[in-house]
C-alpha cells in the first residue's frame, strides 16, 4: 500500500491508539488529543531511528505521551484534577471501596479471592496510604508483558471487596476505591504490582508491574531499598522517581527501552530463605522480578549530575533543566600516579566492611537484558559460599537456573552514579570545566582498591566513595583553584586535557593493575555482554580455578557504546561477610532462630565431638564429674563459705567493698547548669515558647527502653538521689510504687502511664513537665512505618508518644533526649535545634583542669590509644585463633550464619577452658589462650579475697536463642565441673530480670550489709564483686551499667559484618570506664594521631582537647613514627596455646606466656606455688612488686624457651617503655574486684571490628567515625567532605546535620516543611554525654539531669519569689499620752468618723525606710523622747534594708518578664493580635504657683479609649472618666491609679491584672518626657501620662505635684461634664490612688473576736487581692470625708498591739488613696526629691484634714535594684570621669572657684542637710528635746537632729509650743503667709542657729530685711552659701545666722 515496514499499521496497535485517543477525550474537556495517525507514524518512525542509532536515544512519542501523562509533574504548575463527588452515604475511608469493604492487603491477604479467568490480583498504590497495597482484579490484557508492551491501552476491572464487576475506565474504578487522587488517574502511576500466593497461601506482593518506559524512571531514583544505609540519598520519597522535585539524570542512556523494567518502591525484601527457583513464562518468578526491582525509588538525588547522557531523561521530572551538560564533554580523569600510592598505603589499613543495613539479598539489581545466564546447580556445595555480584555500570543479563545460590546487590552501581552527580559544593566551579569522574576511572580505581585489600579484609563502599572523591578533586585542582580566584575571568582558560582511559585500554590497565596480587583480583573481559562475562565465571567457579580469588572484575568494553560492567566477590569469607551484611537485624535473627529450630547447627555440634581424640567432651565431663563427685577439692570452692567463716573469727576481712553515697560531681553539675541556660534562653527568646515565670513546679517523666535492668537502674537512682522529695512531689514515706510513677519502660504498657503524664500535663498548666528521653538512639522508628504487621510491637513506640501532637503543642511540656550516640537525632530533618544541643564539657582547657574530678573517663579513645607501641597492655584485643578457627567452619559450613558458627566455637572455648582448668589439661589445645586467661582469672578470682570478691565477665551475644543456648552449656559445664558454688552464670535478657542462685544473693546481702530477707539483685550494678559470667544478649545494650568488678568485656560475637557508628560505639561503650585520677593506669604516649580524633570523634566528645592520664613523660610522636603494638593476637601461632603448661587444683596453674596478651594479666594466673627452678629464673629479673604492676608492663617472655618464634618483634619505640619486658611478674594476694575496679576492663573484638577501630585514614581520622553514624540515616551525598580529626562534638553536629538525612523509617523523616526552613521544635533539647558503666559513681547523664531537675525546681521557686523588705516599725518606743486609749473595736471593718476625729496625729514617722530621717517632735513627746532616741540604730547610709524572700500568690503585681495566657491580652503582647495602637493626646492646665500653663500628654491605646472623653469633632481630649461616689461593682475599681516611676520599665511592678483579679481599672504610668518610647515599648497596652520637658531631671515630688494637680483639674472638667446630665457636683468620685511601681502584694488581717472577754481576739493574715482591698476601702461610709488613706507596710515581726486599733492617723506611704477635692488647696512640693509624702501629711493635717490607715491592710514592697532614687547620680560638671563626690562638696562659698555639680539644686541641699546639717545647727545634734524649728516644710536633717514642724498658714492645726525651746531655726522658701510677728511667738537657745533658703542672693537678703531677723539674729558674710551648681543650673542660697 505504499507504506514502508515502519509505518504498516497493525491491528492491535491501531486499536489500542483508538482506545487511548477516545479515553482522553472522554477525560478532559481542554486536552485535545494528537491524531491517531500521527501517534503511529511517529512512534513508528521514531522506533525506527532509535534502533538504527543504537538505541541511544529515547523516541519522541513516549515523550510526548509521558509528559502527558505526568500533566501536573511537569515544571508547570499542577493542574488541579476534580475528582467527582461520592454517592451519598456511600463510604470514603482510605484503603475501604464505596460499599465499606477494606480492599488492603494486610487485612484480606489470608481471606479467599475469587478471580474471573483472565484476570490478575495486583496491588494499587494510595497517595494517602503509603505503607499500603489495595488489592484489584484486573483483566491482564491491559497489563504489560515483562518488556513493558501489549497491553490495551484502557482498563477492565473487577472490586475484590464488594465485588462490583465491568469497571471499564481506571478513574471510575479508582473513584470506587476511593485512591482520592489530586491528579488524572492514570493504571501507570497506580497499579504497581503484582500480588501472588507464597507457600502458606497467604496473599503478598509480588514483582512490580513493568510499564512502558517506567524503568528509565525507576533508575534514575533508583537506590537501595528502606534498610539501606550505604548509597541512599537525601529527601527520601515513598513515591517512585517520578515524585523528584529534582532533575534525574539517567544513568545509563544506552539501554533499549523495551529491554527495562521499572523500580517501584519494594518496602521489604524477603531473605535468603525465601527465594524460588521456579520459571515463570521463561523468566523469574514474580518473587524473582521482586529481586532484580530492588532499587526501589525511594530517594531521589540532590543534585544533577553531569553524566553521560546528552539528553533529557524520558520523563521531564520537576526541575530537569534542558541547559544540562552533555556527556561529551565530560573529562576522563587519569589516575595520578601519587594517588595511586597514597591508595594503595591507606588502603592497608582499609579493614573495613559494609553496613547492617544494607539491602536484603536479591537475584538482580536491575532487570535483566539480552541473553539470560544461567546459574549452575550446586553452586553453594561446590564454591562452599554464595557469591555476591555487585552490578557496576551498564545493563545487567537475566540470571535463571539456581539463583537461589547468588546474591546480587546494587550498592556498587549506586555508589558509581552517586560519584558521577557533582554536589552543589562544587557547581560554584563551573559544571562546563569540572566534570565528574569518567566510568573507566571509576571501574578502574575500583580494581586498584580490590587489589590492595588483605584476604582477611572486606571492601567498604565508603572507602570507594572517598577514592573517588579524592581522585577527582587532586584531578580538578587546578580547576577549583581557578575558580576560587576573587576575580573570575569572564571566559576562564580551560586547563591544559588530561589524557582520558579510553574504553578499549580499561581491560589492559585492569589487567595489569591486578597482576601483582596473586590471583585475588581475576579480570575477565568480554566483546559483546557481561552474559558471557558472567557465565565464564560460573564456569571456572563449578571447575575451582578461582579457589585463590576473591574478586572477578567483568568488563565489556566498546568503542561503540559505554561500559558494562559488574563485579563478583568470590571469596568465601568475603561472600559470607556481605552476604550476612544485606540482613536487617530483624532478619538476622530471624535466620539464626531458623537454623537453631530446624536442627541444621546438630552439624555443627557433632563435628565438635570429633576433634578431640579423647573422645566427646560431654563423655569427659560425665566422666569427670562421676571421678571427683564427692571429693571435690576444698580449693576451688574455699572462698564459697570465706564471708561467713572470716567474719566470725574475727580475722582480716576485704575491706575493698564500699558503698558510696549519692554525691553531686563537679561534670554533673557542670552539665545540669548548661541545660538550665538553655532552657532560661528559650523562655527568654520573643517567641514566647516557654513562659517560665508562669510556673510553679516541677515534674517529671523519665523514658527508658524496655529493658528490666535499665528500668531498675533508673528507679535506684531516682529513689537515692532523694529528686522526689526536694521537688515537692513526694512525701517522706517514699514507696517503690510511687517512684515508678516517675519512670516508663517503653513496651506495650507505656501508652497508658504516658497518657496518665499527659492528662496530668493538661491539668496542671503551672506545673513545667519534663520529658526525659534516656537512651535516645533507641527506637527511632517511625510509627507509621511501625503499623507494618511484621515489626514488633514496640517499634515506634518513641515516635508514637514522643511527637504526638499533644506534646508539641503542650506549652508546659519541655522534652529532653539524652544519649551518648546523638548522631540519628543530628539530620537534615531533626526536631531539635542545634543552639538546644548541651554537649558534656571537657574536663581540660590548655592544661587547667576546670573541674577537680578525683575519677577520669577511660572511652573509646583511651581503648584505641593502649593500642599504640610504647603502651604497655593493650586494653583492645582480637583473638587470631578464634577468628582462624571460625574462618575454617564457615568454609566447611557455608550455609550456616557465621553468628551461629561463632558462638558455637566460643561455647567450646569456654568449655574447653573450664575443664583445662579443672584439671583436664589435654582440654587447653581445644581453646585460645585469651579464653583460657578469662576463666582462670575468673575461676581463681574469688580466692584471692578474703571475703570472696570476685571478676565478672561479660559475654556479649546479641541474638537472644544463641544466648539461651550458650547460658544452657555453660551451666551444664559449670555444673559438670563442681563450680557451681564458685561462680555464677546469669542470663541477662532485656525482657526479663535477674536470677542468679541463692547462695550468691546471700553472699550479696552480707557485701552489701542488706537484712530484708526478700531482697533480690535487681540492677548489674548489685553484683559488684560477684565472680560470674553475665551474657548479655539483645540486638542492642539499652542502656544497662556494670559494676566495677566488671574485668573482661569479652566482644567476640557482636555482630560484626553490620556496623554503623552507633552499633559499634555503644558495644564498646559498656567497657568505657571513670578511673581514679590518683592511680596511673598506664604509661600514657601523648600523640598527635589521637589528640584529637577518637577523643573528639568518639562519643566522648570533649570539646577542646583530650584525657590525658598524668605522669605522661614521652615525648609526642608524629604519626608516621607510632607504631601499633602488633602483639594484641596473642596466640599468633595456633601452636602457642600447647606450650603452656596447666596444673589441677593440688598445683595451681603457671601459665607461661609468649605474647604480650597473654601474660596481661599472668601474675593473676600465678600462685605461690610455683616450679622452683622457674622461680629462681624469674625473680633474678621481678621489680618490686607494686599495685602499679596491676597495668604497667608490657612483658615479652624472651628468656622462656617456649615463646612462640612466630610472635612478631617489639618495635623499637615500645621496648624502652617498658624496664621489666623480660620479667615474669608473680601473682600478689589482692582482692581480684578491688584491682578490676582501679583499671579499665579488657576487650576482646572481632578481628573485622578491631581493624575498624584501631585503623585511621591518612588524615589520621579513625575509620569508625567515618561509618554511618545510624542504620536509619543516610549520606545526603557522596560528595561530601571528610570528617576532621579536629572537630568537636559542636562542628561533628553540624556535620550531621548537613551531611545525613533520615530514611522513611526515621521517626524524622516526615518533619519537613515547604518553605519554611525552621521545622525545630522550641522546647526540645539534646543532652550527649560519654557512655560509661556508672560503677555507683553517678558519674553519668543520669545524675546530671536529675541534678538539672533539682535547680530548675530551685529556679522556678525563685522566679515564684521574691526579695520583700521585712522590716519592724521604728521609733515605736515614743508614744501619745494618750496612746493607752483605742476608739475602734479590733473587729472593726471601716472607722466611724466621728470617733476618727477624736483620734490625735501621731507626728512620729514609723515607716522604717526613714530610719536614718529626722525625728518629728510634738510637745506630747518632749518629755521622753531624749532617752528614747538614743536607742535608734545609727547606721551607715549604705547598710542594706533587711527584705526575706516570698512566694508570689495568685493577686501579685508583675513586672514585664511575666508572660502567662492570662494576661497576654492585658500585656498587648499576644502574637494573635497586632501590638496595640497608641494615640498621643495633649492636655493643657494653667496653674498660678509655677505661673505658666501646664501641658501634659497622654498616651492612650486604642483598648483604652473608653476610660477617656473626647471632642466629637476633632478628636480632643476632654477629659478622664470619673465614676460617682455611689456607684456600686464588684467588677471595676472607682479610683484610677497613677504610677509615677522612672528607669524601671523592665522592673517596675505595672501588670496589675492578677493583683486586680482580672477587674476592670484605669492605671496610669507617670513617665518622665525622656523615658517615653521605651516604657511604651515594654507596655503598649498600658496609658501614659508624660510630664514635660523641664521635669526629666526633677524628683518624685514633681510627679506626685502634677498628679494631684491634674487630678483635680481633671475632676472639676467631670463635674462640669456630668453637671450637665443632672448629677450632682459632689456626685463625683473624688479619689485617685498613688502607688509606688514596688508594691507587690497585698494583705489582710482577719480578726477574730468570738473569745469569752470583750478584749480577747485572734487575728491571722492572708493575701488578698488589691481589688478587694479598694473596694473595701471605697465602700468606707463618709469616706469623702477622708483626706488620704493608706495602709501599713508588710513586715513578719506585726504583734496583736499593733493591730489592735483597726485604725490609726499618723503618717502613709508608698499606696494611698487621696481626695484631690479635699486637698485641693494642699499641694506637694514640686521641687522634692526625697521626704516628700512626710511633708505632704503634715501639710495635709495642719491643713485640717483626716489622715486614715487602716492597720488591717498591709502592702508589701519588692525590693528593686535598678530606678528609682538611684537613677540620680550626682557628679562633676566638668569631667566625665567618674569622681566620687562626698555630701560635704555639695554646697560651697557664693563666686568660689569650687567644681560645679551636674544635679539639681534641691537635690544637692537636700542630701547635703542629711549628712551634715549639724553644721548648721551644733547645738541641736542629739539635742532631741530642744528640736530645730521648721516652718510649713518637712526636710530631712539626718537622724542624730530633731525637727519640729510648724505651718504659718491661717487656721492650721499646730503643736503646742509654750514652753518649748528651740535649738535652731530652719526657714526653706518662705512664702508670704511667714510674717515677723509669727517667728516671734517662738523661743530659741542662746546660741542657736538659723539657717535661711531662698532661690537667688536677692530674695534672701529680702526675706532676712521682711522677717526682720537682724532683730534677733546675727549674721556674718562668710555664712553665706549654695549649692553646687552653675549659674544657669539656679543654685540654691542659704544664709546662717546665730541667735542673739
Amino acid at each position: 500500500m505504499g507504506n514502508s515496514y515502519a509505518g504498516q499499521l497493525k491491528t492491535t496497535r491501531f486499536e489500542e491508539v483508538l482506545h487511548n485517543s477516545i479515553e482522553a477525550s472522554l477525560r478532559s474537556n481542554n486536552l485535545v488529543p494528537r491524531p491517531i495517525f500521527s501517534q503511529l507514524y511517529l512512534e513508528a518512525e521514531q522506533q525506527l531511528s532509535s534502533l538504527e542509532a543504537g538505541n541511544r536515544a529515547d523516541n519522541e512519542e513516549e515523550e510526548e505521551e509521558e509528559e502527558e501523562e505526568e500533566g501536573s509533574e511537569s515544571s508547570s504548575p499542577p493542574v488541579s484534577y476534580q475528582v467527582k463527588p461520592p454517592p451519598e452515604g456511600c463510604c470514603t475511608t482510605d484503603g475501604f471501596c464505596q460499599a465499606g469493604k477494606d480492599l488492603r492487603l494486610v487485612s484480606i491477604s489470608n481471606e479467599h479471592i475469587e478471580v474471573p479467568s483472565g484476570f490478575l490480583l495486583v496491588g494499587a498504590k494510595s497517595p494517602n496510604l503509603p505503607d499500603h497495597l489495595l488489592v484489584c482484579a484486573v483483566d491482564k490484557r491491559f497489563l504489560p508483558d515483562d518488556n513493558g508492551r501489549n497491553a490495551l491501552l484502557g482498563f477492565s476491572g473487577n472490586c475484590v471487596g464488594c465485588g462490583k464487576k465491568g469497571f471499564c475506565y481506571f478513574t471510575e474504578f479508582s473513584n470506587h476505591i476511593n485512591l482520592k487522587l489530586t491528579t488524572q488517574p492514570k493504571k501507570q502511576k497506580h497499579l504497581k504490582y503484582y500480588l501472588v500466593r507464597n507457600a502458606q497461601g497467604a496473599l503478598t506482593k509480588g514483582s512490580v508491574i513493568c510499564w512502558k518506559g517506567a524503568e528509565f524512571r525507576g533508575r534514575q531514583s533508583s537506590t537501595s531499598t528502606c534498610s539501606s544505609t550505604l548509597f541512599q540519598l537525601p529527601e527520601s520519597s515513598g513515591l517512585s522517581g517520578s515524585t523528584s522535585s529534582e532533575p534525574l539524570p539517567p544513568a545509563n542512556p544506552s539501554a533499549p527501552a523495551g529491554t527495562q523494567q521499572t523500580a517501584a518502591a519494594v518496602d521489604h525484601i524477603p531473605s535468603t530463605a525465601a527465594f524460588s527457583s521456579a520459571v515463570y513464562n521463561g523468566k523469574e518468578s514474580p518473587k524473582q522480578q521482586l529481586m532484580k526491582n530492588n532499587l526501589s525509588a525511594l530517594t531521589r538525588p540532590s543534585v544533577l549530575g553531569t553524566l553521560t547522557n546528552s539528553g533529557p531523561p524520558k520523563k521531564r521530572h520537576k526541575g530537569w533543566s534542558p541547559e544540562s551538560p552533555s556527556s561529551t564533554e565530560t573529562w576522563n580523569l587519569q589516575l595520578n600516579p601519587q594517588a595511586s600510592n597514597r591508595i594503595k598505603n591507606d588502603g592497608g589499613s582499609l579493614s573495613s566492611l559494609p553496613h547492617s543495613a544494607l539491602v536484603g539479598p536479591a537475584s538482580s539489581p536491575m532487570v535483566g537484558s539480552g541473553e539470560p545466564v544461567s546459574v549452575p546447580d550446586n553452586l553453594l556445595k561446590i564454591c562452599k559460599a554464595k557469591p555476591v555480584i555487585f552490578k557496576g555500570h551498564g545493563n545487567f543479563p537475566y540470571l535463571c537456573g539456581n539463583i537461589n545460590d547468588v546474591i546480587v546487590s546494587p550498592l556498587l552501581y549506586t555508589c558509581y552514579r552517586n560519584s558521577q552527580s557533582l554536589s552543589r559544593a562544587y557547581e560554584q566551579y563551573g559544571a562546563s570545566t569540572i566534570q565528574p569522574i569518567s566510568e573507566e576511572m571509576q571501574l578502574l580505581l575500583t580494581v586498584y582498591y580490590l587489589v590492595q585489600l588483605a584476604a582477611d579484609q572486606v571492601p567498604l563502599i565508603e572507602d570507594l566513595e572517598q577514592i573517588f572523591m579524592r581522585s577527582w578533586r587532586e584531578s580538578h585542582l587546578s580547576e577549583i583553584r581557578q575558580y576560587q580566584q576573587a576575580v573570575p575571568q569572564a571566559f576562564p582558560q580551560l586547563p591544559s586535557p588530561i589524557t582520558p582511559v579510553t574504553s578499549a585500554q580499561l581491560p589492559w590497565l585492569a589487567g595489569l593493575a591486578a597482576s601483582s596480587c596473586n590471583d585475588s583480583v581475576h579480570i575477565i573481559e568480554c566483546s559483546y555482554s557481561l552474559a558471557e562475562g558472567l557465565s565464564e565465571m560460573f564456569k571456572l567457579l563449578i571447575e575451582g580455578k578461582l579457589i585463590k580469588t576473591n574478586y572477578v572484575v567483568i568488563i565489556c568494553a566498546s568503542r561503540n557504546r559505554a561500559i558494562d560492567s559488574c563485579i563478583v566477590i568470590t571469596g568465601k569469607y568475603q561472600a559470607r561477610v556481605l552476604s550476612e551484611s544485606m540482613l536487617s537485624p530483624s532478619d538476622y535473627q530471624k535466620e539464626v532462630n531458623y537454623q537453631l529450630v530446624t536442627g541444621k547447627v546438630e552439624t555443627l555440634g557433632s563435628f565438635f565431638s570429633t576433634l578431640c581424640p579423647e573422645g566427646d567432651i560431654d563423655l569427659l565431663l560425665e566422666k569427670f564429674y562421676q571421678e571427683n563427685q564427692g571429693h571435690i577439692s576444698s580449693s576451688l570452692s574455699a572462698s564459697v563459705n570465706k564471708p561467713t567463716a572470716v567474719n566470725g573469727a574475727g580475722t582480716a576481712v576485704c575491706t575493698s567493698y564500699e558503698i558510696e553515697r549519692h554525691q553531686i560531681r563537679p561534670f554533673q553539675l557542670a552539665v545540669a547548669q548548661k541545660l538550665l541556660s538553655h532552657i532560661c534562653s528559650i523562655a527568654d527568646s520573643s517567641t514566647q515558647n516557654l513562659d517560665l515565670g508562669s510556673f510553679e513546679k516541677i515534674d517529671f517523666l523519665i523514658c527508658v527502653p524496655p529493658s528490666e535492668v535499665t528500668y531498675q537502674q533508673t528507679l535506684f537512682h531516682l529513689w537515692h538521689s532523694g529528686i522526689l522529695l526536694e521537688l515537692g512531689l513526694e512525701k517522706e514515706h517514699l514507696t517503690k510504687q510511687r517512684v515508678e510513677q516517675y519512670v516508663m519502660k517503653l513496651d506495650a504498657e507505656a501508652q497508658i502511664k504516658f497518657k496518665i503524664f499527659l492528662q496530668n500535663s493538661m491539668q496542671n498548666p503551672h506545673t513545667l513537665f519534663v520529658l526525659i528521653h534516656d537512651h535516645a538512639h533507641w527506637d527511632l522508628m517511625s510509627a507509621m512505618h511501625s503499623l507494618y504487621p511484621q515489626t514488633e510491637l514496640s517499634s515506634g513506640l518513641v515516635d508514637r508518644l514522643l511527637n504526638c501532637r499533644e506534646v508539641k503543642e503542650a506549652p508546659n511540656i519541655v522534652t529532653l533526649h539524652v544519649t551518648s550516640f546523638p548522631y540519628a537525632l543530628q539530620t537534615q530533618h531533626t526536631h531539635i535545634s542545634p543552639y538546644n544541643e548541651i554537649h558534656w564539657p571537657s574536663s581540660y582547657s590548655n592544661g587547667v583542669d576546670l573541674y577537680h574530678e578525683n575519677k577520669k573517663y577511660f572511652g573509646l579513645s583511651e581503648f584505641i590509644e593502649s593500642t599504640l607501641s610504647g603502651h604497655s597492655i593493650p586494653l583492645l584485643r582480637y583473638d587470631s585463633s578464634f577468628e582462624a578457627m571460625v574462618m575454617a567452619l564457615g568454609k566447611r559450613f557455608p550455609r550456616l550464619h557465621s553468628a551461629v558458627i561463632r558462638t558455637f566455637v566460643l561455647i567450646q572455648h569456654y568449655s574447653a577452658a573450664m575443664m583445662a582448668v579443672c584439671g583436664l589439661s589435654q582440654m587447653k589445645n581445644y581453646t585460645s589462650v585469651e579464653t583460657l586467661e578469662i576463666t582462670q582469672n575468673l575461676i581463681n578470682s574469688s580466692r584471692q579475697c578474703p571475703s570472696g570478691h570476685g571478676l565478672m565477665v561479660v559475654l556479649r551475644i546479641p541474638c537472644i536463642p544463641l544466648a539461651a543456648v550458650a547460658y544452657e552449656r555453660l551451666y551444664n559445664v559449670r555444673e559438670r565441673l563442681a563450680l557451681e558454688d564458685n561462680f555464677e552464670i546469669i542470663l541477662g535478657n532485656p525482657n526479663s530480670g535477674i536470677t542468679i542462685g541463692k547462695h550468691f544473693v546471700e553472699q550479696l546481702k552480707i557485701w552489701q550489709k542488706i537484712e530484708d530477707v526478700d531482697w533480690r539483685p535487681q540492677t548489674y550494678l548489685e553484683l559488684e564483686g560477684l565472680p560470674c559470667i553475665l551474657i548479655f544478649s539483645g540486638m542492642d545494650p539499652q542502656g544497662e551499667s556494670l559494676p566495677r568488678s566488671l574485668r573482661y568485656c569479652d566482644l567476640r560475637l557482636i555482630n560484626s559484618s553490620s556496623l554503623v557508628r552507633t552499633s559499634l560505639e555503644q558495644e564498646l561503650g559498656l567497657a568505657a570506664y571513670f578511673v581514679s585520677s590518683e592511680l596511673h593506669t598506664e604509661k600514657a604516649v601523648v600523640n598527635d594521631v589521637l589528640e584529637s580524633d577518637p577523643e573528639k570523634l568518639s562519643s566522648t566528645d570533649n570539646e577542646d582537647e583530650e584525657i590525658v592520664t598524668e605522669g605522661s613523660t614521652s615525648e609526642k610522636r608524629s604519626p608516621m613514627k607510632r607504631e601499633r603494638s602488633r602483639s594484641h593476637d596473642s596466640a599468633s601461632s595456633s601452636l602457642s596455646s600447647k606450650a603452656s603448661t596447666f596444673c589441677t587444683e593440688s598445683s595451681p596453674p603457671q601459665v607461661l606466656s609468649n605474647s604480650t596478651e597473654e601474660t596481661t594479666n599472668n601474675y593473676e594466673r600465678q600462685k605461690q606455688k610455683v616450679d622452683k627452678g622457674a622461680q629462681t629464673t624469674v625473680s633474678k629479673h621481678l621489680p618490686p612488686v607494686t599495685e602499679q604492676l596491676d597495668m604497667k608492663q608490657n612483658i615479652k617472655s624472651t628468656q622462656v624457651s617456649i615463646t612462640s618464634s612466630s610472635s612478631p618483634p617489639f618495635s623499637s619505640s615500645s621496648s624502652s617503655s617498658a624496664p621489666a619486658h623480660n620479667s615474669f611478674i608473680l601473682q600478689t594476694s589482692q582482692c581480684s574486684m578491688t584491682k578490676a575496679s582501679k583499671q579499665p576492663p579488657i576487650v576482646f573484638l572481632p578481628k573485622l571490628v578491631y581493624d575498624i577501630i584501631t585503623s585511621t585514614d591518612s588524615s589520621g581520622l579513625p575509620k569508625s567515625s567515618s561509618l554511618l553514624p545510624y542504620h536509619s540515616v543516610m549520606w545526603a551525598s557522596s560528595f561530601r567532605p571528610l570528617m576532621s580529626k579536629m572537630m568537636t562534638c559542636t562542628e561533628q553536629s553540624l556535620y550531621y546535620r548537613q551531611w545525613t538525612v533520615p530514611k522513611p523509617i526515621h521517626m524524622d523523616y516526615n518533619n519537613r516543611s515547604e518553605g519554611r526552613m525552621d521545622t525545630f521544635h522550641p522546647r526540645r533539647l539534646l543532652l550527649s554525654g560519654p557512655p560509661q558503666v556508672c560503677k555507683k559513681n553517678k558519674i553519668g547523664k543520669t545524675g546530671a539531669y536529675l541534678q538539672f531537675l533539682s535547680i530548675l525546681s530551685r529556679m522556678l521557686i525563685r522566679l515564684t519569689e521574691v526579695d520583700v523588705y521585712d522590716e519592724e516599725e521604728i521609733n515605736i518606743n515614743i508614744k501619745e499620752e494618750e496612746s493607752d486609749q483605742y476608739y475602734h473595736q479590733p473587729g472593726d471593718m471601716w472607722p466611724d468618723l466621728e470617733s476618727f476625729k477624736k483620734m490625735p496625729f501621731d507626728y512620729t514617722i514609723h515607716d522604717p525606710k526613714y530610719e536614718d530621717a529626722s525625728l518629728i517632735c510634738s510637745k506630747l513627746q518632749t518629755t521622753n523622747s531624749e532617752d528614747k532616741s538614743k536607742s535608734r540604730r545609727q547606721e551607715d547610709m549604705y547598710t542594706c534594708r533587711q527584705t526575706t524572700r516570698m512566694r508570689l500568690s495568685k493577686y501579685a503585681a508583675y513586672n514585664t518578664y511575666h508572660h502567662c495566657e492570662q494576661c497576654h491580652q492585658y500585656m498587648g503582647f499576644n502574637p494573635r493580635y497586632q501590638i496595640y495602637e497608641s494615640t498621643l493626646h495633649a492636655f493643657a492646665f494653667s496653674y498660678s504657683m509655677l505661673g505658666e500653663e501646664i501641658q501634659l500628654h497622654f498616651i492612650i491605646p486604642k483598648s483604652k479609649e473608653h476610660h477617656f472623653v473626647f471632642s466629637q469633632p476633632g478628636r480632643q481630649l476632654e477629659s478622664m472618666r470619673l465614676p460617682l461616689v455611689t456607684d456600686k461593682s464588684e467588677d471595676y475599681i472607682k479610683s484610677p491609679t497613677f504610677t509615677p516611676t522612672t528607669g524601671r520599665h523592665e522592673h517596675g511592678l505595672f501588670n496589675l491584672y492578677h493583683a486586680m483579679d482580672g477587674a476592670s481599672h484605669l492605671h496610669v504610668l507617670v513617665v518622665k518626657e525622656y523615658e517615653m518610647a521605651i516604657y511604651k515599648k515594654y507596655w503598649p497596652n498600658h496609658i501614659m501620662l508624660v510630664l514635660p520637658s523641664i521635669f526629666n531631671s526633677a524628683g518624685v515630688g514633681a510627679a506626685h505635684f502634677l498628679i494631684k494637680e491634674l487630678s483635680y483639674h481633671n475632676l472639676e472638667l467631670e463635674r462640669n461634664r456630668q453637671e450637665e446630665l443632672g448629677i450632682k457636683p459632689q456626685d463625683i468620685w473624688p479619689f485617685i490612688v498613688i502607688s509606688d511601681d514596688s508594691c507587690v502584694m497585698w494583705n489582710a488581717v482577719e480578726v477574730d473576736c468570738s473569745g469569752d472577754r470583750k478584749s480577747d481576739y485572734t487575728w491571722t493574715e492572708r493575701n488578698v487581692s488589691l481589688k478587694q482591698i479598694l473596694q473595701h476601702i471605697e465602700a468606707t461610709p463618709n469616706v469623702t470625708h477622708y483626706a488620704l488613706i493608706g495602709m501599713r507596710k508588710w513586715s513578719s515581726k506585726t504583734n496583736s498591739a499593733e493591730i489592735k486599733e483597726p485604725f490609726s492617723c499618723c503618717h502613709v506611704h508608698d499606696f494611698i488613696m487621696l481626695n484631690v477635692d479635699l486637698t485641693q488647696n494642699v499641694q506637694y512640693n514640686q521641687n522634692r526629691f526625697t521626704c516628700d509624702d512626710v511633708d505632704f501629711n503634715l501639710r495635709v493635717h495642719s491643713a485640717g484634714l483626716l489622715i486614715c490607715r487602716f492597720n488591717h491592710f498591709n502592702v508589701m514592697k519588692k525590693q528593686i535594684a535598678v530606678g528609682g532614687q538611684r537613677s540620680f547620680h550626682i557628679k562633676s560638671k566638668v569631667s566625665d570621669t567618674p569622681v566620687s563626690i562626698s555630701p560635704a562638696q555639695y554646697i560651697c562659698a557664693p563666686d568660689s572657684k569650687h567644681t560645679f555639680l551636674a544635679a539639681p539644686a534641691q537635690l544637692l541641699l537636700e542630701k547635703y542637710l542629711q549628712y551634715h546639717s549639724h553644721r548648721f545647727f551644733p547645738l541641736s545634734l542629739k539635742n532631741y528635746s530642744h528640736p530645730v524649728l521648721s516652718v510649713d516644710c518637712y526636710l530631712n536633717l539626718g537622724p542624730q537632729i530633731a525637727v519640729c514642724y510648724v505651718s504659718s498658714r491661717p487656721h492650721s492645726l499646730n503643736i503646742s509650743s509654750s514652753g518649748l525651746t528651740f535649738s535652731g531655726l530652719l526657714l526653706y522658701l518662705c512664702d508670704s503667709f511667714v510674717v515677723a510677728s509669727f517667728l516671734k511667738k517662738f523661743h530659741f537657745l542662746k546660741g542657736a542657729t538659723l539657717c535661711v533658703i531662698c532661690q537667688d542672693r536677692n530674695s534672701l537678703r529680702q526675706t532676712v530685711v521682711r522677717l526682720e531677723l537682724e532683730d534677733e539674729w546675727q549674721f556674718r558674710l562668710r555664712d553665706e552659701f549654695q549649692t553646687a551648681n552653675a549659674k544657669e543650673d539656679r543654685p540654691l542660697f542659704f544664709l546662717t545666722g546665730r541667735h542673739i
